[in-house]
């Protein structure tokens, strides 16, 4: 050690320089830097979800759209609103990208011909609506509201809500700055109207979600990392009172992310709204090992050793720890890797590289430029010997005083924060990332309170034999299904299929709204359907080219994907006990079944996490009996936090399953310091007193104040419109603040009854 010391003090200069230009010369790959919010990101490509979701719509088209959806208070069915509505239709139409737009307007109604009544007639409901008075305009209204096909979908109950449905081409959602470019035509569209006529618009479907996933990804990357560096820096000022510490400590986590983007930008990976944040936890992994080290250094200064003596104290006394820290603080993060959500899995492992290359910045960059620097730093004949130390003194004997008291207090809040464990539920829907006040939230509110469910479950009904779909026996089937959802979960709104346009048929021709008898009557009513439609309104998204798959489309409330799943599998039952089978399809369903990866995420990358520490310190220190002390002050405040948001019923999301593993390697961080200067301390041959005065003057602070820089750093997630960043922030944050607790209360008053003989018991 005391070679690599001087090694490093010797080329400090060419360390000092080298370091920031090979960062540089890294960093100008970052003009390359792209973000990506497609859905597809959230899956594998080898995901059996994603290949579901593919097959469906190489069957049945794009179920992806641009939806706009406004109110006004005087009804749709005036001059000014259909006109606006006309407008808007045709100009989607003349978008590209866009496959099919279906609005009040160009709805196809079904009706007898009044002059010859045996004729049926399919055409746009409303058309040129400046050429209708106010009275006819009226008599729609009275006809939209007994048409079951567009009531509680493109209209309201009230009729003062509607909904303009613009659905895109084969995979033009796949591509991020096609919803970018769809998404600014269709507000140049609105742009008018909404001048116009006052009105205001609300935009949501895929596009939207996708602009806006990479909007806040971008908007979070660029404003929280400024502003954890500005925190750290602050607080490093007050803490250590010298520049030269905080531009050491910061300079280190600077080049480390750099470095860590632009490897990312070189293998060809995209930021997304988890990896725009390696920033941040560079900066706090980073800064836990700077500060260690220049804490032991400052320590060593002000008991009078010179530039390079105090340099060579510091290293020594924190190598070991910062390496373990670092270790594991890695594994903790890699352990993210197994996720199979890809955005996870693409931060653990950026992050793990990046706690292991801060540690080598660290342990080269810090001592270099402290050699070249030699802050100015007076030796204080008040730092007393840490065994006479009068905080250490005070703070051992409340130890010893309480040790029973606090193990037991701290054992019975554990158990009964725990419980709410097995209360505590994971909610994986994508809508419910965004803050209520978010644009795209506000619209998906908007539908459900005005309008109809902002969910969509796409249902594949296989009746079992070509053209089944035509049999009478099935589709009455598929009405009694229909009857039992809706009366079974309310959250349901709307469902609809060519059912309904069969029995709209049917009630034209033969005056009751049935479904015919006869099979070669309903394939007669869907070719005389399918032939009176204009071009882009096909049906054939509605089935299968062999008319053996029927589509019905449910429209629900936004729940959690618990209750999604329940619904999914209630369906998918339901239609076993028949003789044709379902499954349920469609981009809802998709994020629903992620609930149970993001489940796995949690315990898994938890478990794994464990299972690596505990074999890295034993190996380490070739000792079982110490693994406990290691790894449940680190389990603690997960269980406690996880289980304060059972009881609070606050849904764990992605944010929270990342948190998990993250705050094991982060917390183990102070676990490790303390447990190495406590062996460390025994070793030497100091009782138990001794060696917690020892403890808490050489780490004891620095947990502290790192712990600290980390909550406020984490912290500054609060302010984010995404929820996952929210949620993991005041998660980790209150994670570590308890694991300080555990580490220098709980842990300690451990000690004092398994340890408390002259010579360790644990050694």
């Amino acid at each position: 050690m005391e070679n690599f010391v001087n090694k490093v003090i010797k080329f400090r200069w060419v360390i000092a320089i080298l370091i920031p230009i090979i960062t540089i010369v890294m960093a100008s790959n970052l003009k390359n830097l792209e973000f990506e919010g497609s859905y597809r990101i959230w899956f594998g490509e080898e995901s059996k979800i994603l290949k579901d979701y593919d097959n469906f719509r190489a069957v049945f088209g794009n179920d992806d759209a641009v939806t706009i959806i406004f109110t006004n208070e005087e009804g749709i069915f005036t001059k000014d609103a259909l006109t606006s509505i006309e407008n808007i239709t045709r100009k989607l139409w003349e978008t590209h990208y866009i496959a099919r737009v279906d609005s009040i307007t160009n709805y196809q109604y079904v009706h007898s011909d009044e002059e010859y009544p045996d004729e049926v007639v399919v055409e746009d409901f409303i058309e040129e609506p400046e050429n209708y008075t106010q009275v006819q305009l009226d008599k729609k209204r009275e006809i939209a509201l007994t048409q079951d096909i567009i009531v509680g979908k493109l209209i309201s109950k009230d009729a003062k809500t509607t909904m303009i449905a613009a659905r895109m081409t084969p995979k033009a959602g796949d591509d991020p700055a096609v919803s970018f470019k769809l998404r600014d035509a269709v507000l140049e569209i609105l742009a008018p109207e909404e001048k116009k006529n006052g009105y205001k618009f609300f935009l949501a479907g895929g596009p939207i979600i996708n602009t806006s996933f990479i909007e806040i990804a971008q908007h979070d990357g660029g404003i929280f990392t400024p502003a954890v560096i500005v925190v750290a820096m602050v607080l490093l000022l007050l803490i250590f009172r010298k520049f030269s510490s905080m531009i050491a400590s910061i300079l280190v986590v600077i080049f480390t992310f750099l470095i860590v983007l632009s490897i990312q930008v070189l293998l060809g990976f995209k930021l997304n709204n988890f990896t725009a944040n390696v920033p941040v936890f560079v900066v706090a992994i980073g800064i836990a090992d700077a500060m260690h080290l220049i804490w032991i250094y400052t320590m060593a200064r002000k008991k009078g050793m010179d530039n390079y003596t105090a340099i060579h104290y510091s290293v020594k006394k924190n190598f070991l720890a910062i390496f373990l820290t670092s270790v594991t603080t890695s594994v903790g993060f890699a352990s993210l890797g197994i996720s199979a959500v890809v955005p996870i899995q693409t931060l653990g492992i950026a992050t793990a590289s990046a706690a292991i290359l801060a540690f080598i910045l660290t342990i080269l960059f810090v001592p270099a430029l402290l050699a070249i620097l030699n802050p100015n730093i007076k030796a204080d004949t008040k730092v007393q010997a840490h065994n006479n130390h009068p905080f250490a003194v005070w703070y051992t004997h409340f130890l010893q005083k309480n040790a029973k008291v606090i193990l037991g207090f701290s054992t019975a809040l554990f158990v009964v924060l725990s419980i709410g464990i097995f209360q505590a539920n994971v909610d994986s829907n994508t809508v419910k990332y965004f803050k209520e006040e978010f644009p795209f939230r506000v619209a998906i509110n908007e539908i459900q309170d005005k309008l109809t469910g902002p969910m969509t479950y796409e249902i594949i009904v296989d009746s079992k034999e070509k053209d089944g779909i035509k049999d009478p026996k099935f589709l009455n089937t598929v009405e009694k299904f229909y009857g039992e959802l809706y009366a079974t979960f309310p959250d349901v709104r709307h469902i609809h299929s060519l059912v309904d346009v069969i029995k709209v048929f049917n009630d034209v021709m033969d005056g009751s709204k049935t479904i015919p008898k006869s099979q070669e009557l309903v394939a007669q009513y869907l070719l005389l359907y399918s032939l009176s439609l204009p071009q882009g309104m096909e049906i054939n998204d509605k089935m299968d080219i062999d008319e053996r798959l029927l589509r019905v489309s449910a429209s629900l409330n936004l729940v959690d994907t618990s209750k999604d799943l329940e619904i999914i599998h209630w369906i998918e039952d339901w239609w076993t006990d028949t003789p044709y089978s379902a499954v349920v399809n469609g981009q809802t369903v998709m994020f629903a079944h992620m609930q149970h990866d993001v489940t796995a995420t949690l315990i898994n990358s938890i478990s794994l996490a464990v299972v690596l520490i505990s074999i890295i310190m034993l190996l380490i220190f070739r000792n079982w009996r110490m693994l406990p002390l290691f790894i449940v002050p680190n389990i603690l405040p997960i269980a406690l936090v996880v289980g304060v948001m059972g009881w609070l019923k606050i849904d764990i999301d992605m944010g929270v399953a990342i948190a998990g593993a993250i705050i094991i390697g982060v917390a183990v961080d102070d676990t490790i310091h303390f447990m190495v200067k406590y062996i460390e301390a025994r070793k030497c041959g100091d009782s138990l007193e001794d060696a917690m005065k020892y403890v808490m003057s050489y780490a004891g602070s620095a947990i502290i104040f790192t712990t600290i820089v980390l909550s406020l750093a984490f912290l500054v997630f609060v302010f984010s419109d995404f929820n996952p960043n929210y949620h993991f922030g005041v998660v980790t944050a209150s994670a570590l603040i308890i694991a300080v607790v555990v580490d220098l209360v709980a842990l300690p008053a451990l000690l004092m009854i398994i340890d408390n003989k002259e010579e360790s018991r644990l050694l």
